[in-house]
């Protein structure tokens, strides 16, 4: 997972000179694009097109493609319940959304659920790849008679050591951020286009020359279910007499063909303003993207290898597509190559999106309190949750090597978890129209309205089959049932012992993020990471940060960075001429307002800086910092204690006594009902309004006539003018003048003041 690092200084003198400054940094994550964003999904909704058809067919028989089809149709359906949750809930996914219509305890066992599909994830996409990794090795070996076939353990344990080679390599680049990894993801995609478009292709000219025929049709007396595809109803009646359970089991056995969808909910809190819209189009190509390449990969499977022949490459469906295409043997050979770099590349990236997956999960139930913060401490360089990201890669390690590098093996076990985290935040999101009611950004269509009550008839047929396939799952899939069940209820048991571990710490849990505090000398915009020219803004209270808000929503990404500034008083932190420890500094007032300002940011999709400033006046420490950071604008929200001209002399007092060296600055003060008072700090023309500018011209036309033929401009009337009253005040009438201006302005007020 990636993050910026919001390297704020703080520095501000008081009366002895001793500096104070601070640098607070935290893991918030950089904003990706949509592309990129569903690139990383795709890495591993795409890359089941590998394994998700050979495994389907391998229990119910020839007629999978069609339930493959059903699955990546009914995805669309799937994705549209997560688009709905996002919109709610920017750090969301399974967790939040349960949590807030069902309950801790539900959802901590869904999520549970959730970590038993990522942990599952890494290890089946990297032993895939080093399956086909190890199949071509083989092939090629034979092909230049240089060994025979290879065993079937050498070939397990190459797949097992390039899983494990993988998911360390990932490990790595997750540690350094998501940018980079989101980066290698889209590089990916676009090889894999490239050899998903050579293979639909070909794949259609080889089915027009055969006249290849479609699959049976997905009707029940058409299902060949084996022993293992029945599980505990190997024995029973059931699945015979009622062709639906037969249909539904089925439907179980082709689920694997829609992993991924869970990541789309942890990617939304990276994907770049405006986010939600983004967020649309990111599962738009998603499904297209994986309707065409998964479910086409199936058919032509069936279509066009020879039933005896694709028995042995249901692990290993596209390369012997590759293998029996129309064509000489040895284009067929290279393309087979090339399929299998590319299917090594896509299985290694989704070995990536489990481990942003998984930490995106845990931070979310870390920050809930349901684990320590301890877990999401930044690291120092990068400012990631490294130690998330540690547990994670070692639990898949872990589980790599208990596979053996059996593909079957974690397969079957896969699917436990993706069926029973899609029913979860479909309950969720279901139950939350009615508990939390309201206009929402997004809903999942199908919705009619009775006597004033909404019937969500679209997420209800949704939540029910997902719960239906997950139920029939439980009776066919009995190794994935025990292996599922166990890991989630003691994942269970480790959340429910840290919660009550933090509570009987007397720890109260509120939400925030998690900041590492450095002392450092000087405030620049290099320690801050933004650009001159760059907005400052204030903060103060975490209830009132509506001007913050507005900054973010008009700022342009990449255009102008955003400095959220926090002034720490020294007057009631210290005393003394010892320097502050960055504890004594940066406490839970500075944690919560830069919490707050971090959500506001996420939820626009929007990148800040963080800055903490010690003074010992509000404003001079403000104007210091922000001639520090060569700001060009000051954003500030409205006093609670001064008129709005009150509160803009005040900082224009401060901006005198800076010194000679002033930067010039505009001042906004926004206003909680949307209005905005804009000033300028520094010399500045003033803004003249049309009775002045009437004036100034009947002066310049009468001294006009006076002076000529001497020329006279506007401007020359106006230092005339302003050098007269100079003089007066010189003279010792400045009493005098002042009278005048006072009587001035009285009747100026008395001309704006509404008549009783």
């Amino acid at each position: 997972m990636s993050s910026i690092s919001n390297s704020p200084a703080a520095a501000g003198r008081r009366g002895n000179g001793i500096p104070r400054v601070i640098v607070a940094t935290t893991a918030l994550l950089t904003f990706i694009s949509f592309w990129r964003a569903a690139a990383i999904v795709l890495n591993d909704l795409a890359s089941s097109a590998y394994y998700a058809g050979g495994e389907a067919e391998g229990y119910i028989g020839k007629t999978a493609p069609w339930f493959i089809l059903a699955i990546m149709l009914f995805s669309y359906a799937v994705r549209a319940v997560y688009v709905e949750s996002c919109s709610m809930f920017v750090r969301g996914g399974v967790y939040r959304a349960v949590k807030m219509s069902l309950g801790g305890t539900l959802a901590k066992f869904s999520v549970s659920a959730l970590m038993f599909d990522y942990i599952l994830t890494g290890p089946i996409s990297g032993v895939a790849a080093g399956q086909y990794l190890a199949g071509l090795i083989n092939d090629l070996l034979q092909y230049f008679h240089v060994s025979g076939p290879l065993s079937f353990g050498t070939i397990s344990f190459i797949a097992a050591s390039f899983a494990i080679a993988v998911t360390l390599y990932f490990w790595w680049e997750n540690t350094k951020g998501v940018a980079e990894s989101s980066e290698k993801a889209l590089h990916i995609m676009k090889l894999v286009t490239v050899m998903v478009v050579m293979l639909i292709v070909w794949c259609v000219y080889t089915a027009t020359v055969r006249h290849s025929a479609l699959p049976p049709w997905p009707h029940p007396r058409n299902l060949r279910l084996s022993a293992s595809a029945l599980g505990w109803l190997a024995h029973s009646s059931l699945p015979h007499t009622f062709g639906i359970l037969a249909i539904l089991i089925a439907l179980g056995h082709s689920v694997l063909a829609m992993s991924g969808e869970e990541s789309l909910a942890q990617v939304y809190r990276e994907i770049e303003s405006p986010k939600l819209p983004n967020l649309k189009k990111a599962g738009a190509v998603i499904f297209v993207y994986s309707l065409l390449f998964t479910s086409l990969v199936s058919f032509f499977a069936v279509m066009i290898i020879p039933d005896d022949a694709r028995q042995h490459y249901l692990e290993n469906l596209i390369g012997g597509l590759a293998m029996n295409l129309e064509g000489p043997f040895i284009v067929r050979l290279i393309f087979h190559g090339f399929v299998v770099v590319v299917g090594t590349l896509i299985l290694a990236g989704a070995v990536n999106t489990a481990i942003v997956g998984s930490n995106g999960v845990l931070n979310r139930v870390s920050e809930d309190g349901v684990l320590s913060a301890w877990f999401r401490q930044p690291h120092k360089r990068f400012g990631t949750s490294y130690r998330i990201i540690n547990i994670v890669v070692a639990l898949q390690i872990i589980t790599i090597i208990i596979s053996r590098g059996n593909v079957t093996f974690l397969a079957n076990l896969y699917a436990f978890g993706v069926i029973w985290s899609f029913a979860m935040n479909s309950l969720a999101v279901l139950v939350l129209r009615y508990t939390s009611p309201g206009q929402r950004e997004f809903q999942v269509p199908l919705n009619f309205t009775f006597r004033g009550v909404q019937i969500p008839v679209g997420l209800g047929l949704i939540t029910l089959m997902l719960f239906l396939i997950a139920v029939v799952n439980l009776f066919t899939k009995p190794v994935a049932t025990m292996a599922g069940g166990a890991f989630s209820v003691l994942l269970y048991m480790v959340f429910t012992i840290s919660e009550q571990r933090g509570r009987r710490g007397g720890a109260a849990h509120v939400e925030m993020d998690q900041f590492n505090l450095e002392l450092e000398s000087e405030l620049t915009p290099e320690a801050v990471g933004a650009r001159p020219g760059n907005i400052i803004v204030p903060i103060s209270n975490h209830y009132a940060l509506y001007h913050l808000g507005n900054v973010l929503d008009r700022v342009k990404p990449g255009r102008r960075d955003v400095v959220v500034l926090h002034v720490r008083l020294l007057g009631r932190s210290a005393s003394g001429e010892n320097e502050l420890d960055a504890d004594q500094l940066f406490g839970s007032i500075e944690q919560q307002l830069f919490s707050k300002a971090l959500s506001m940011a996420e939820k626009r999709g929007k990148s800040i800086r963080l800055a903490v400033v010690a003074a010992s006046d509000l404003w001079d420490g403000i104007l210091r910092a922000a001639t520090s950071l060569q700001s060009s604008t000051i954003v500030a929200g409205r006093s609670t204690k001064e008129s709005n001209e009150e509160q803009a002399r005040q900082i224009g007092e401060a901006w005198e006594k800076l010194g000679d060296q002033k930067r010039q600055f505009n001042l906004e003060i926004h206003l909680p009902n949307g209005d905005k008072l804009y000033k300028v700090l520094g010399p500045h023309a003033p803004n003249l309004t049309a009775n002045e500018v009437n004036l100034l011209h009947r002066l310049w036309l009468r001294f006009s006539d006076a002076v000529a033929p001497q020329e006279i401009h506007h401007h020359d009337v106006v230092h005339f003018a302003l050098e007269e009253v100079q003089k007066e005040m010189d003279e010792g009438q400045e009493d005098t003048v002042v009278n005048r201006l006072r009587a001035h302005l009285e009747a100026n007020q008395k001309k704006k003041a509404p008549k009783s």
